[in-house]
C-alpha cells in the first residue's frame, strides 16, 4: 500500500486533489466502494481539497482484519491525482 499506514489498529491515508469539487468526488467514489465492501471507513473532508480516510474493524474491538486491507487497496486504486 503506498498511501494507507498502519498506526496502532488502524489503517491511515491523506489523498490530496486540486479542489473541493474533485475531492468530493472522491468521496462518493469511497462511499460506493464501501457500500459494496460491505466495510465502511471513517471519511473527513478537509481544507477543501484533502480527504483522510481510516479504517478499522469494529466488530473485532477495533482491530485490523484482512477487510480493511482489501478496502485500504480498492480504495488505493481509485485516487487519482
Amino acid at each position: 500500500m503506498k498511501y494507507f499506514k498502519e498506526d496502532k489498529n488502524v489503517l491511515l491515508a491523506t489523498f490530496e486533489f486540486q479542489n473541493f469539487l474533485k475531492a468530493l468526488d472522491f468521496v462518493n467514489i469511497v462511499w460506493n466502494i464501501a457500500e459494496i465492501s460491505h466495510h465502511h471507513p471513517d471519511i473527513h473532508l478537509h481544507n477543501y481539497k484533502y480527504v483522510t480516510i481510516s479504517t478499522t474493524t469494529h466488530d473485532t474491538w477495533n482491530n485490523l482484519t484482512e477487510k480493511d486491507y482489501i478496502l485500504a487497496e480498492r480504495i488505493e486504486s481509485s485516487y487519482k491525482k
